[in-house]
């Protein structure tokens, strides 16, 4: 008896190391374009799920967003990285970051065609509900998913994160916003300044959406990535990790999507 409970036991344990967060790349396009993604989710359960799209600071797909991507895995999510510069380009400096986001945030269509791409790619993976689907994004990503649910998107709701606030070419119409909004913003952000969250709220109540806009007063830009104390003193920029900060954002962000999702 003694041996047939230790037996069992083993083999629950080795059913439970086995089921895992798993990460793969994703090959995607966008038209003749080739998109290089990265798609997250807990094996443990065949189910449907959510599906959140993750989109990327202005220095592309890093370890940053890889990460934040596996803890929406680990929360009952699956999880797309979105690929918005194509190929994977990321970038290792500031001015070929700000090329690459400023690429694409001068081309709108061209911002919406390659999310499009993206959600298409999530969408139809097996784990996720193509009918329950969200966004997050970081500072450029942040702008992304915010530019999207002005455009209608298809989204159930989005968070964003340091994120500017300044539409590309589209701004929010009565009745056409997608789902719903969270924005996620430091209140000591200089790359934020007063009148720009003040003209998005305007935007946002005169479209009638849904949305909830959170400031932190210490905060600066970038305060959920823990790279971006490094960054910021390698390129003498305002960037800074607050790991309180972080940690209130990531519990609002929760919040929304269960709300959303009922999880």
């Amino acid at each position: 008896m003694r041996n047939w409970i230790v037996a069992t036991a083993l083999a629950l344990s080795l059913g439970t190391a086995q089921a895992a967060i798993k990460e793969e790349p994703v090959e995607y396009k966008d038209g003749n374009t080739a998109m290089k993604g990265v798609i997250v989710y807990d094996d443990a359960t065949q189910a449907r799920r959510p599906g959140i799209i993750v989109v990327h600071e202005w220095w592309g797909i890093t370890p940053h967003v890889r990460e934040e991507a596996r803890k929406l895995a680990g929360s009952g999510y699956t999880a797309f990285v979105a690929d918005m510069y194509g190929d994977g380009r990321t970038a290792d400096n500031p001015k070929d970051a700000g090329a690459l986001s400023g690429s694409v945030r001068k081309d709108p269509a061209a911002m919406k065609s390659r999310f499009d791409a993206a959600r298409d790619a999530l969408g139809g993976h097996a784990t996720v509900d193509p009918m329950k689907v969200g966004a997050i994004g970081f500072c450029f990503g942040g702008s992304v998913v915010l530019d999207m649910a002005r455009s209608g998107s298809p989204l159930a709701g989005v968070a964003a994160f340091h994120a500017g606030l300044d539409p590309a070419g589209m701004r929010a119409e009565p009745g056409k916003v997608a789902g719903k909004v969270l924005v996620l913003n430091g209140a000591a952000d200089p790359f934020i300044k007063p009148e720009s969250v003040e003209a998005f709220r305007k935007e946002m109540d005169a479209a009638k959406a849904d949305y909830n806009y959170v400031s932190y007063p210490e905060a600066v830009h970038a305060f959920t990535n823990p790279e971006a104390t490094a960054k910021g003193k390698q390129f003498n920029l305002p960037l800074r990790y607050d790991a309180e900060a972080d940690r209130q954002a990531k519990a609002e962000m929760a919040k929304f999507f269960a709300g959303l999702f009922g999880k």
